[in-house]
């Protein structure tokens, strides 16, 4: 099935980067976007998988003012997300919530519920609670990690506690340990830094250089992906984090987004500017570790470790988001706006 699709398509309006599945959604399987457009009036769509998983149909569409460069939806409300923009000189952060009634209004209007102010830098990411409601969340530029509360009732974020990594390190993203809601992992040009939000310090580093994306894998402790421009795919042991446990080849170009399943802990995603999609299936590094009974191995898998190649797209793909709903389906978004949404049903043996 390598170079095939059989997915489903959604077409935005102007160019985009960014998609993440709406978790909060318990009755739909349901993804968010967002365009990058300098000159246009950018555009939020909502839109969820139809019942006969056939099509997807557009649930919200609501205009935004800048150009979006990070967008993800509140994992404990399905009307909140939260977006970083830029409006070709400067960049801002801030949290939106959907009307409630948006399906019934002519030109629903996002709601801002407030800005997250406190950044001089260009702005790269925010990051949620990773499981259950709670009022902290992250947001990571250039320079500094600062970590927010916030109280969408009283529509304000404060500041509790933020660290800057100085002049010499250019802090590019991060992911927030779903195990360890202590421990943050950013990247910067040439390592990936482990912090403590507790003390704000560094407790661990993998050096490496020009990661593009990160992810802890949901299910097995101490397990960090990363997307690497010239080595592809690593996958790392947080305790021993000299050398990747697995490496995976990526993809012809930049391999630009990685994305760890949140119920299989063996299937990973990556995307790249090769206008690629690959599904992979990560080797069990022991016995202590990747344990998923429910995916289809034999020898020639473990061979090989990717599993398909969805090449249905024109352009690079920055976005994948899987959904936590229906953890076998995932959406996909290329630069030219194309959202594909694919199911990696054949690739799961059945019990």
């Amino acid at each position: 099935m390598q170079g095939g699709s059989s997915g489903i398509g959604y077409g935005l309006k102007y160019q985009a980067r960014c998609i993440s599945d709406v978790k909060a959604d318990t009755d739909h399987t349901s993804f968010i976007t967002g365009t990058l457009s300098l000159k246009e009036e950018n555009e939020v769509h909502l839109i969820r998988v139809s019942s006969g998983g056939t099509e997807l149909i557009c649930e919200g569409l609501f205009s935004h003012p800048n150009e979006i460069w990070d967008l993800a939806s509140c994992p404990f409300d399905q009307r909140i997300f939260s977006t970083v923009y830029s409006s070709g000189e400067s960049y801002g952060a801030a949290i939106w919530q959907i009307p409630e009634l948006y399906g019934e209004l002519n030109s629903p209007q996002l709601e801002r519920i407030t800005s997250l102010d406190a950044h001089v830098g260009k702005i790269k990411c925010i990051l949620w609670w990773p499981s259950g409601r709670h009022d902290k969340l992250i947001s990571i530029d250039e320079e500094t990690l600062f970590l927010w509360s916030l109280d969408c009732s009283k529509k304000t974020a404060q500041v509790q506690s933020k660290e800057s990594v100085g002049m010499l390190h250019n802090l590019s993203g991060g992911a927030w340990d779903p195990h360890d809601v202590n421990a943050v992992a950013a990247t910067y040009e040439s390592a990936i830094q482990v912090w403590d939000l507790r003390t704000m310090k560094k407790t661990n580093s993998i050096e490496r250089g020009h990661v593009r994306n990160i992810d802890y894998n949901p299910k097995k402790k101490h397990i960090l992906v990363t997307a690497e421009d010239e080595s592809g795919i690593n996958i790392w042991d947080l305790r021993k984090p000299k050398v990747p446990i697995q490496e995976l080849p990526g993809h012809t170009h930049w391999t630009w987004a990685v994305k760890c399943n949140p119920e299989y802990d063996q299937l990973i995603l990556s995307a790249g500017t090769d206008s690629n999609v690959n599904l992979w299936l990560a080797s069990p590094s022991s016995s202590d570790d990747f344990t998923s009974e429910s995916l289809v191995d034999s020898p020639t898998r473990r061979l090989n470790p990717l599993l398909n190649s969805y090449s249905d797209y024109e352009d690079s793909v920055y976005g994948l988001a899987w959904s936590a709903r229906e953890p076998w389906i995932f959406a996909s978004l290329s630069y030219d706006g194309r959202v594909v949404v694919e199911t990696v049903k054949p690739f799961l043996s059945r019990k």
